[in-house]
């Protein structure tokens, strides 16, 4: 087992998660508020929208609005979801965002067909004119993802052999192209992952793919979202998906309730107390946490928002020594 990375990245996806499942009510305004905030604690990745139906998804019937509205701060890649070549269109017109072409398949049939209307066939002969359209627009493409790897709500448990067979599916059809997939990005989309499943799954990928990297895409439904997490660190996973406070979850996956990624200012507490670096800023992300807490209304389930970092805690402790 490799030892925990020196440094990991993350991409921050809470304006898009948390605003496409919340309510539409919420003013643009405050949306670009929290983006705004967001880039001043040091991440480089942030998904601020998706570019999707608003018929579907409310909340993000504004994202055009959005993306004219905030200010960009150099240094900082801002980022948009689309899921298929009209949402990817309304990205590029956009102008303001930076544009990485991703591939995805889905691990449970039933999740593609409820999120995409398609089979897998169908998902799979797609990602060819996929390519194509963003070879068009020189668009690198970089990422192949995997939806559901770890399980799902509609079809149960997935198989370790069938991720690794998608994953070479997605680099196969790159390649035919003359793309190299750099990052395969394991999403636990409705939070069926455990860390033993995380180090299992993990594992089969880079054995089969060891010139590439692993991104993870965790939600925190069950409560295990940061066990999985460290499971992935201990995997050598560099890159990670999380959302501030919490924010968000699928508005498709929703069962029970679906939480969001895991609350980025608590992955990023437990990196930098086991010496992992962020380059994030824990104090401003924590800010940004209440901040995103009081646009959308109710309580959010990051923990270190209400408990504080522990260099603070250290601060106030060696002050009063």
């Amino acid at each position: 087992m490799p030892a925990l990375p020196d440094k990991v990245e993350i991409k921050e996806e809470g304006p898009r998660e948390g605003f496409q499942i919340e309510s539409a009510d919420i003013p643009t305004s405050r949306k670009i508020e929290l983006i705004e905030a967001l880039a001043e604690t040091g991440l480089k990745y942030i998904q601020i929208v998706s570019f999707v139906n608003p018929n579907r998804v409310p909340g993000m019937a504004d994202a055009d609005e959005v993306v004219a509205g905030f200010r960009p701060k150099n240094g900082v890649n801002y980022m948009a979801l689309w899921l298929n070549d009209k949402g990817f269109r309304r990205a590029v017109a956009a102008g303001k965002l930076h544009l990485e072409g991703k591939l995805t398949l889905y691990a449970s049939d039933a999740f593609l067909m409820r999120n995409q209307n398609r089979t897998q066939a169908q998902q799979i002969a797609a990602q060819p004119e996929l390519i194509k359209l963003y070879q068009g627009h020189d668009v690198p493409v970089r990422t192949g993802f995997i939806t559901a790897a770890f399980g799902c709500n509609f079809e149960g448990d997935v198989s370790t052999q069938k991720v690794v067979s998608l994953v070479a599916n997605l680099r196969d059809v790159a390649a035919d192209y003359g793309e190299n997939l750099e990052i395969i990005g394991l999403g636990d989309t409705m939070a069926w992952a455990n860390p033993e499943s995380i180090k299992r799954i993990v594992g089969a990928v880079q054995d089969a793919n060891p010139d590439i990297d692993i991104s993870l895409h965790l939600h925190d439904t069950r409560g295990l979202g940061l066990a999985n997490a460290f499971a992935g660190l201990q995997m050598g996973v560099r890159h990670f998906d999380a959302a501030v406070g919490g924010l968000g979850g699928c508005p498709f996956a929703k069962h029970r309730g679906a939480a969001g990624n895991i609350a980025t200012e608590d992955f990023v507490l437990m990196c930098h107390e086991m010496g992992v670096e962020t380059g994030i800023d824990l104090e401003k992300l924590i800010d940004c946490a209440a901040l995103a807490e009081d646009i959308v209304g109710h309580p959010l389930p990051g923990a270190v928002k209400s408990g504080g970092s522990l260099n603070a805690m250290r601060a106030r402790i060696h002050g009063e020594s």
